[in-house]
């Protein structure tokens, strides 16, 4: 399912006391749904902290990273720099070249909080669009994501986690991993 390459999310600026669970769920998008790692603005530590403890009970790999320099990031990013914004080319018209990208180079997936400043337009190798209409970062991170691994990402088997949710038709049910050997 995973390629041999990495894929970096960066969350790009972080507005506190208006952005804490959108940079949040970011973070828990990318871990959820394939990316290797995150890298959120400094001002976003605490947010940081939530999806290191979550990576911590539901079980990883995921690194967690923050930078009090997020464009020089980006300027100095060695692989194929992809910046989610819906004035970007379609996403369907993209994905392909992209997935080739992938399979010899690592990405950097930008997603924006605040204006993104044109020097990331201009840097990125491709500005996506998941339709070029106005809605959430997350959302697009979560098409992108998906449309990259064509759905694989979906069945990923977590390392060491400490809990396990037990997919269910109704009801909510999260063990110890050793329960669910010992009902084997």
């Amino acid at each position: 399912m995973r390629s041999a390459q990495d894929v970096t999310v960066l969350r790009l600026g972080h507005r506190p006391g208006r952005d804490e669970r959108i940079t949040t769920h970011v973070g828990l998008t990318a871990r959820a749904l394939g990316a290797d790692g995150v890298v959120l603005a400094g001002a976003a530590r605490s947010r940081a902290d939530t999806v290191v403890d979550i990576t911590d009970r539901f079980g990883g790999p995921f690194d967690v990273e923050t930078t009090e320099e997020p464009k020089r990031r980006i300027r100095e990013f060695e692989g194929t720099v992809v910046h989610l914004t819906m004035y970007g080319e379609p996403i369907q018209d993209v994905e392909d070249d992209i997935r080739t990208h992938h399979e010899t180079e690592p990405l950097l997936v930008v997603v924006g909080a605040e204006k993104v400043p044109f020097e990331v337009y201009e840097r990125a190798d491709y500005n996506v669009g998941v339709t070029n209409q106005p809605h959430s970062e997350i959302a697009s991170l979560a098409v992108f994501l998906d449309r990259l691994y064509e759905g694989a990402q979906l069945d990923r088997e977590w390392d060491d986690p400490d809990q396990v949710v037990v997919p269910m038709e109704t009801g909510k049910k999260v063990v110890d991993p050793e329960d669910l050997e010992d009902a084997d």
